[in-house]
C-alpha cells in the first residue's frame, strides 16, 4: 500500500475536525471549525445539519491543502461522530427536512413518559440496554414525525431518511444510507443480540422502518469517498465515545477510559456478550470488526462537563476563553463552599432524572468568581466519581488506574482533583485526542494499512500522570456535600 496516512473526521457537538494521521499513530496535520449551537425555547438544543456538513467538507480541505496532501495520499478515512443527534433528510435533495436535534435536547420528555407508561422507563432497556430518556435518538425521530408538517406522509412514502450524524455524513461522502453498530445502539430501537432494529419498537413509536439506515459493523469500508475525499474509501465509523475507546486501544475486558468533552463518558469493555446494568448506566456495542463478533461496553454518560465551562464564558461572561478558566480556578485554595451541579438538560447516568436542574449552592459573601470557577471544574469530577461508582457496583471490577482523553484533559487543576477524588491515578496517553485516533485506526485496520488490534495497542504510550494527594476524610466530606448538592437539583421541572 503507498498511501503514508489515514484520514479521521472527528464530528463533535461543538466542531468538527479533520486529522491525518501516520503509521505510528502521530497527527500530522489537522483542521477545525465549530459550528453554531441553537437554542430556540429552554431545554431545546439544536444544530444546523447543512451547516455540519459544510464545515466538515471544508476542514477535510483545509487540512489536505495545508499540509500539502492531496486524497490520493490517503488509504482510507474514518469517522467519530456526536451520538444521539438526529437528522431527517430529503434523499432527492440532500438538504435536511428540520433542524437536527441534539443529544443534550429535552423536548422529549413528556413522549418519553408516554412511551413508558406502565412498564415504566426500562420498558425497552432488555433489548436495547437503553432506559427511555430524552438522551435517545429513537423518541427524538417520533416527536419530529409528529411535530414537523408533513414529515410522516413523506416518510411513509420514502422521502424522508433519518440518521445519527454518522449516517448524516456517510450519506453525502458515499450517496449511502448506512450506520454501524455503535450509532445504532444508541438509538433505543436496535436489538442488542442481533444487532438489527427491533420492528415492536420501530411500530411502538410510530417509526416507519423504510427511514431507517442499514447497520453495519464499525470496522469496514462503507463506500468510496465523494468530494474533498474523492476516491477515498471510507471504512471506519465509530460513535465518538466508543472512538475514543477503540483509540484508547482499549481491546481487552476490563479496559476502561473517560473522555472530557462538552460531556463526559466513562465506558468499560466488557467483552463479547451484553452485561445489563442494575445502577444507572447504559450498555451499548463498543465496536465491531467485520467477521467478529461485536465487543459491548458499560456506560456513564455526564451531560455537562467542557460545556459548564463554555456556559461561564458565553452566558456569563466570566471569563474570555475556555482556556483561562484552570488560572481563575486555581487562584483560589479550595471552591469555598460552593458547588455547581450543572444538570441543564436533567441529570444523565447514574441518576437519569429529567426533572433534574442546575444548581449553585453553598454561596456566602466569601464566595467569588474564583470559587464558582473551581466549582464548574470540579463538578466534571465528581460526577465521574458517581458513574465510577455505579461502573464499579455493576461489573465488579475496582479500577486502579483512570485513563482518560479529550480537550479538558489539558486542564492540570481538573486531573489532579480528579485523582484526588477518586483515590487513584489518573493517565492521559500522549496523544490526547483519542477520539480521532479511533476512527483513523479503524479505518485503517479495515482497508490493511494497520495489521491487526495488537499492532495499534503497541501505538499506545503514556502522556501523563496524576497520582492522589489528598487524604481519606477531606475526600469524603467533599463527596458527601456534592450529594447534598445534587439532591437540591431534583423535582424542578
Amino acid at each position: 500500500m503507498t498511501a503514508r496516512f489515514v484520514g479521521a473526521i472527528d464530528q463533535g457537538t461543538t466542531s468538527t475536525r479533520f486529522a491525518v494521521v501516520d503509521r505510528r499513530g502521530r497527527i500530522a496535520a489537522m483542521a477545525q471549525q465549530e459550528h453554531r449551537q441553537l437554542y430556540p425555547r429552554p431545554g431545546w438544543v439544536e444544530h444546523d445539519a447543512a451547516e455540519i456538513r459544510d464545515r466538515t467538507f471544508a476542514v477535510v480541505a483545509d487540512a489536505l491543502s495545508g499540509a500539502g496532501l492531496a486524497p490520493g495520499d490517503l488509504a482510507a478515512v474514518g469517522l467519530s461522530n456526536q451520538r444521539e443527534t438526529t437528522v431527517v433528510w430529503d434523499p432527492a435533495t440532500g438538504e435536511p427536512l428540520a433542524p437536527a436535534v441534539v443529544w443534550q435536547d429535552t423536548r422529549t420528555a413528556g413522549l418519553c413518559a408516554t412511551l413508558a407508561g406502565g412498564a415504566g422507563p426500562d420498558r425497552f432497556r432488555t433489548a436495547t440496554g437503553l432506559p427511555l430518556a430524552t438522551y435517545f435518538s429513537g423518541p427524538k425521530l417520533a416527536w419530529l414525525l409528529e411535530e414537523v408538517p408533513g414529515l410522516r406522509p413523506r416518510a411513509e412514502a420514502g422521502e424522508a431518511l433519518f440518521g445519527t450524524v454518522d449516517s448524516w455524513l456517510l450519506w453525502h461522502l458515499t450517496r449511502r444510507h448506512l450506520t454501524d453498530v455503535t450509532n445504532a445502539s444508541r438509538t433505543l430501537l436496535l436489538r442488542l443480540d442481533t444487532l438489527a432494529w427491533d420492528g415492536g419498537i420501530t411500530a411502538a413509536m410510530g417509526i416507519p422502518p423504510a427511514m431507517l439506515p442499514e447497520v453495519r459493523p464499525s470496522v469496514a469500508v462503507f463506500g468510496e469517498g465523494r468530494g474533498p475525499l474523492a476516491g477515498v474509501p471510507i471504512a471506519g465509523v465509530l460513535g465518538d465515545q466508543q472512538a475514543a475507546l477503540f483509540g484508547q486501544t482499549a481491546f481487552g475486558a476490563g479496559r476502561a477510559k473517560n473522555t472530557y468533552g462538552t460531556g463526559c463518558f466513562l465506558l468499560l469493555n466488557t467483552g463479547e456478550r451484553p452485561v445489563p446494568s442494575r445502577h444507572g448506566l447504559l450498555t451499548t456495542v463498543a465496536y465491531q470488526v467485520e467477521g467478529r463478533p461485536a465487543v459491548y461496553a458499560l456506560e456513564g454518560s455526564v451531560a455537562i462537563a467542557g460545556a459548564g465551562v463554555q456556559w461561564l464564558r458565553d452566558n456569563l461572561g466570566l471569563i474570555s476563553s475556555a482556556a483561562e478558566v484552570e488560572e481563575l480556578a486555581g487562584s483560589a485554595a479550595d471552591n469555598g463552599g460552593v458547588y455547581f451541579v450543572p444538570a441543564f438538560s436533567g441529570l444523565f447516568a447514574p441518576y437519569w432524572r429529567p426533572d433534574a436542574r442546575g444548581v449553585i449552592v453553598g454561596l456566602t459573601r466569601f464566595a467569588d468568581r474564583r470559587h464558582l470557577a473551581r466549582a464548574v471544574l470540579e463538578s466534571t469530577a465528581y460526577q465521574t466519581r458517581d458513574v465510577l461508582a455505579a461502573m464499579e457496583a455493576d461489573s465488579g471490577v475496582a479500577l486502579d488506574t483512570l485513563f482518560v482523553d479529550g480537550g479538558m484533559t489539558a486542564n492540570g487543576l481538573l486531573m489532579q482533583f480528579q485523582a484526588d477524588l477518586l483515590g487513584v491515578p489518573v493517565v492521559r496517553p500522549a496523544v490526547a485526542e483519542t477520539s480521532v485516533l479511533g476512527a483513523a485506526y479503524a479505518a485503517g485496520l479495515a482497508v490493511g494499512f494497520f495489521a491487526s488490534l495488537d499492532e495499534l495497542a503497541a501505538l499506545w504510550a503514556e502522556g501523563r500522570r496524576w497520582v492522589p494527594q489528598m487524604v481519606a476524610g477531606e475526600r469524603e466530606h467533599l463527596c458527601a456535600e456534592w450529594q447534598k448538592a445534587v439532591e437540591r437539583t431534583l423535582g424542578w421541572a
